[in-house]
């Protein structure tokens, strides 16, 4: 909304996103704060999880909504590996099965977990508020569970914990309620509230803890976010094949074809290079790296990859065919969105007689197509339509 005989360009430079003039999208440059009050201004923000349910549920067939909250196996995903049937030294060193698991698949999450030891969804739900907040773990929980003062059900996890807690300690709710406030925007405690809080036996670590908190992510944010994560854990135990196929569609975000697709000894060969260079890693190369350790992850339980039909492939979406995953046309390097659209659609009019009808039909690039002759994907296909001597010899 804008002031009545004002354009947005009063305000604001505009431009199209990474100056991409085809696209109908239309960014702005602007300070929020100097004109907060003229405009609304709307967060409208992406979620990944909610996308990879949806696919898992047609997939697997599944309501995501009717997945039990509760299932012990799921539960040790956090624990453990036990539940994927793998063992650390199959996956790096890796001690739990929480790889690719949203809010908890990190290793700096996977670190929390195994410092909280968590044994119910409510300390999965405590662990995510920790994880959003800042300087709510590091420095601040982290030290009082290390120490024994705390556990993952008596630290400060999540900004209603304080409301909370402080009732039940005999405070006005009023006042619980602007102690909170005040704790989780980092305003950190006046005075008359420490002595407020010790008069009602409130433990001076907690007092600390509250000081140290520069923001606390809500409760209820939480709890959606663990809830969808858990959907999606529950697939990886039961429908692990499912479960790959919708991370590598919606999740991964350096997925390769070369890379990842030509066997468990290639990929490890190809890990070993990135370990290598890892404080020098490029952050497409991060990416890279993060897909491998979820690849790695299949196939030490068994799962395997089959080569691309470029008949039977999708432009972007990895399918199950008989017990293993095709993986998207635009996991091959050269072949980004458009170029596998293409594929897709060129592939409907019929088989491809050449190499070179194929790079006229679909407009891949010289580049993309020789990459592909040598992962065998256009096997069968001469050079040419033209027809030499030499063919009937």
């Amino acid at each position: 909304m804008l002031p009545v005989g004002e354009e947005i360009y009063s305000f604001t430079p505009i431009q199209h996103p990474a100056n991409d003039m085809t696209t109908d999208t239309i960014t702005t440059h602007f300070e929020y704060h100097s004109i907060d009050h003229n405009l609304l201004k709307l967060d409208i923000l992406g979620h990944d999880d909610p996308t990879m349910i949806r696919m898992l549920d047609d997939l697997t067939g599944l309501n995501a909504r009717t997945i039990p909250l509760d299932d012990k196996a799921v539960m040790s995903l956090f624990q453990n590996t036990d539940a994927i049937q793998v063992t650390p030294d199959d996956i790096n060193g890796c001690q739990l099965g929480a790889l690719g698991i949203p809010e908890f698949g990190t290793d700096f999450a996977m670190g929390m977990l195994l410092a909280t030891q968590p044994t119910e969804f409510s300390d999965l739900v405590r662990i995510s508020g920790l994880s959003h907040g800042t300087d709510v773990w590091l420095g601040n929980a982290e030290t009082l569970i290390k120490e024994g003062t705390a556990t993952i059900s008596t630290a400060i996890c999540t900004r209603d914990d304080i409301m909370i807690y402080l009732i039940s300690m005999g405070l006005e709710s009023e006042t619980a309620f602007t102690i909170m406030e005040s704790v989780r925007k980092g305003k950190g405690l006046k005075p008359e509230w420490e002595k407020l809080m010790l008069e009602h036996g409130v433990p001076e670590w907690y007092i600390w803890s509250c000081k140290k908190i520069k923001y606390m992510f809500p409760k209820a944010h939480a709890a959606a976010y663990v809830m969808m994560a858990w959907r999606i854990a529950y697939c990886k135990v039961f429908y692990p094949l499912a479960y790959y196929a919708a991370y590598f569609s919606i999740r991964a975000t350096g997925f390769n074809y070369e890379l990842m697709c030509q066997g468990k000894d290639k990929l490890n060969y190809f890990m070993h290079d990135y370990e290598k260079r890892k404080d020098q890693l490029s952050k497409k190369e991060q990416d890279v790296y993060r897909d491998m350790r979820i690849v790695q992850e299949m196939y030490a339980r068994g799962y395997e990859f089959m080569p691309v039909d470029i008949y039977r492939a999708s432009d972007r979406y990895f399918q199950i065919i008989d017990g293993k995953l095709m993986p998207a046309l635009n996991t091959i390097e050269g072949l980004g969105g458009k170029a596998a659209e293409q594929v897709v659609e060129a592939a409907k009019d019929g088989k491809f007689l050449s190499k070179d009808d194929f790079r006229q039909r679909t407009k891949a690039t010289k580049t993309a197509i020789e990459l592909m002759s040598d992962l065998g994907l256009l096997e069968g296909l001469p050079e040419s339509n033209q027809l030499s001597l030499f063919d009937f010899s």
